[in-house]
């Protein structure tokens, strides 16, 4: 594709000056930039997709650890009483 079109990240050193002059400097092409470069990171890190198996099974084990944590010390008397 066009030089302009490609994202930084995957212009060759050697383009590199070429592609800065083909960027629009102005203020309105710098606050485009950074509200592409905003949703761009908003999708990758925020706005994932969350559930499935894999999340209800952590959500599971998580709850799973949690309530033995507060009943520890009542479970732990109940295991002494029959052991003795």
């Amino acid at each position: 594709g066009p030089l302009s079109a490609q994202p930084l990240m995957d212009v060759k050193l050697g383009e590199l000056p070429a592609w800065l002059i083909t960027c629009n400097f102005s203020l309105q092409g710098m606050l485009g930039g950074v509200q592409k470069a905003w949703s761009s990171y908003y999708n990758k890190y925020i706005n994932v997709k969350r559930g499935g198996p894999a999340g209800i099974s952590m959500l599971l084990a998580g709850y799973c650890l949690l309530s033995y944590g507060w009943n520890y010390q009542h479970i732990s008397k109940i295991s002494f009483l029959v052991s003795v």
